[in-house]
């Protein structure tokens, strides 16, 4: 995911939060939503995003999140996402049961169906035959049909991932859908209780849309009122208002997310907020030059280029952990920034800087702590990690509420190029982390010319904004290879394309044979010192998008 990120250890000791807003309210376009309890599946963000594809705002608490906490976002519906274990587990995870009749809309999805008929009174087994995968969902003979299948075929594909069963639903409840293998759907309609035991927020699924959208307005009555208009407006007046006269750095990496941020809160605060664009000496090819002449001439933002390649090179010597670079590099980055806004602050301007803005999103936040259910934490994050205990500024984080593409309208709406929209993800520790190994000039000079390579064929193919991301990862393999009439032994470039809608899942992209032949004979005659060209078919999950 995007750039200068490395770790949410950003908890309330970690570094003191810019809560824009000026008490404990939320922004008028969050109330009335939907709040997702997030069970720990691995499509508790996929659910949210679907409902926000609505217009309709949704939030991700913990399982664990008070009824209190929920009731401050006047939710109009409460969803039970789906999560690994079983509701017979010695540690399962729960949640109020006070959820179940606190007179708002409950929506279950896999765990969160088994969960309420437990709860409930109800019977969930271990069944013999497991349902992973594509199934057959009938609700014809359950007539009449259901409110969330209302209008919708008798017969649909779903996608199933789950071991446990509804064998017997709770009293009051019937029967709606019904697989090969098991109770699929059931609904209590007095109560505004409805479940499912399949996904309708993945593609895989036939009818996922309309049967999400059914419980939104046909159950919820949700307004579809959730719009980047709104979104800018409260966001900018929020900023205003807590801020003040006081002036903020905003850590700029060239990406989407970092620009957006920056333009974002360069209209709420003006000359208020320098940028600081630092190289770090793990950028791709010539990206530091031309990105800077782009933040100046093209979006006038004030920008300060600073080339820090000594400083974190020499921080990375002889470092091979993934975890400990990125680390290492999200505390080099704090300590230039600390050291250009004092700088700033001794030139003899009124007002001292105060904030540090970054452009962390919705997915960073939740993938990198477990503080949104019992998710497990896969690798620190770009924008929320790697930070120090003790920092001079507090945060702005106008984006972390949101996803990708969420952020991508927000560009549109505030006026920025679709350069700059259409710009593949970049991670934070930048080539740090697809250098495998330790990183050293040399590999990085080999990994920046491969690199170059891959995107420019992809771009030559017409497939640059019809993927997620396109890359080059050097490893530390090398290979016997023939050139001339000689013999080589050199290191091995691994080429990675994958789709995507918002980096929680990813597939691998398949590349046209021809277009893999134009990058794999390029880098192999143009960038001494490679020597065998591979590419990568893993998708996410079981693999990350980055090596690293």
């Amino acid at each position: 995911m995007p750039m200068a990120q490395t770790q949410k250890q950003i908890l309330a000791a970690t570094v003191t939060k810019l809560n824009t807003r000026q008490d404990n309210s939320k922004p008028k376009s969050e109330l009335g939503g939907i709040v997702v309890l997030d069970f720990g599946g691995q499509y508790t963000q996929l659910i949210a995003r679907r409902i926000r594809e609505q217009q309709v705002f949704s939030a991700i608490l913990p399982c664990t999140a008070s009824l209190e906490e929920i009731r401050a976002y006047e939710p109009a519906g409460i969803v039970l996402s789906g999560g690994p274990s079983s509701v017979y587990d010695k540690d399962a995870p729960v949640c109020d049961p006070a959820v179940l009749s606190a007179q708002i809309p409950v929506l279950g999805i896999c765990y969160g169906m088994q969960w309420i008929a437990k709860t409930l009174g109800g019977k969930v087994e271990p069944v013999p035959r497991r349902e992973y995968g594509r199934a057959e969902f009938r609700s014809e003979e359950c007539l009449p049909a259901g409110v969330l299948l209302q209008s919708l075929p008798g017969k649909l594909k779903i996608w199933n991932s789950h071991g446990d069963s509804v064998i017997a639903v709770p009293e009051g409840f019937r029967t709606t859908g019904m697989t090969e293998n098991a109770i699929a759907a059931m609904e209590n309609v007095s109560r505004r209780i409805h479940a499912v035991q399949f996904h309708p927020e993945v593609n895989h699924t036939e009818q996922g849309t309309s049967i999400l959208r059914n419980f939104l307005f046909a159950v919820c009555k949700a307004e579809p009122k959730w719009s980047g208009v709104a979104f800018i407006e409260e966001t900018v007046d929020a900023i205003r208002k807590k801020v003040g006269g006081r002036r903020a750095i905003c850590a700029l990496s060239g990406g989407v997310d970092s620009t957006v941020a920056a333009a974002l809160v360069h209209r709420a605060m003006g000359d208020q907020l320098t940028n600081i664009f630092v190289n770090n000496g793990l950028l791709r090819k010539d990206e530091f030059e031309d990105t800077l002449t782009m933040y100046r001439e093209r979006l006038g933002l004030n920008v300060i280029g600073f080339d820090a390649t000594e400083r974190f090179l020499g921080q990375l010597k002889g470092i091979t952990e993934p975890e400990e670079k990125r680390k290492r590099i999200g505390r080099e980055f704090i300590a230039v920034f600390s050291e250009e806004a004092q700088r700033l602050s001794a030139e003899g301007r009124q007002e001292p800087i105060g904030f540090l803005v970054q452009g962390t999103l919705y997915p960073d936040v939740i993938e990198s702590v477990s503080v949104k259910g019992p998710s497990a934490t896969i690798k620190t994050h770009h924008n929320v990690g790697g930070l120090p205990a003790k920092m001079p500024f507090a945060l702005i984080e106008p984006l972390r509420d949101l996803f990708k593409d969420e952020v991508r309208r927000i560009g549109r709406e505030l006026g920025l190029p679709d350069e700059i929209l259409v710009k593949h993800p970049f991670p934070g520790p930048g080539l740090a982390v697809r250098v495998l190994g330790e990183v050293t000039r040399e590999h990085l000079s080999l990994l920046r010319d491969s690199d170059a390579i891959v995107r420019q064929e992809i771009r030559a193919a017409g497939l640059y904004e019809k993927t997620w991301q396109a890359f080059a990862v050097l490893l530390p393999v090398r290979s016997v290879g023939v050139m001339g009439d000689g013999r080589t032994y050199g290191l091995t470039v691994a080429v990675r394309v994958v789709d995507s809608e918002d980096a929680m899942t990813a597939d691998w992209t398949r590349l046209p044979a021809e277009v893999l032949e134009r990058i794999s004979t390029r880098i192999v005659n143009e960038v001494t010192g490679v020597t065998r060209v591979v590419y990568d078919i893993t998708s996410k999950p079981p693999g990350t998008i980055e090596w690293e």
